[in-house]
């Protein structure tokens, strides 16, 4: 009975840690580019964009698909680099923990 009085309590600290983690991947902020850093995207490790840049460069109408494109292209790349960053901060939160091979707590 010790041994699940302690798993209790160590699945309420993991909890504790688990609401403190995604509050702190609030504040991550990672930046996507595309075409050679001419469009940049600003994002949070949960996915929220928070900034779009342009350079005034791509701002002629015979460019708007060129434009478009590079757009999904520095959106993509945040969403990597955010996802890597809440990767490695769940990595860091989960560290010695017996979980299985694969299961992902968010």
């Amino acid at each position: 009975m010790a041994d699940f009085m302690g798993m209790m309590k160590q699945a309420a600290q993991l909890q504790q840690k688990m609401q403190a983690l995604q509050a702190e991947l609030d504040q991550v902020e990672v930046e996507g580019s595309a075409g050679g850093g001419v469009v940049s995207v600003r994002m949070t490790a949960k996915n929220d964009v928070k900034d779009v840049k342009i350079d005034a460069s791509l701002l002629k109408p015979e460019e708007g698909t060129i434009l478009e494109d590079l757009i999904v292209a520095a959106l993509a790349d945040a969403k990597r680099k955010a996802e890597a960053a809440a990767q490695e901060k769940m990595q860091a939160l989960t560290a010695g923990l017996p979980l299985p091979p694969g299961m992902k707590l968010f």
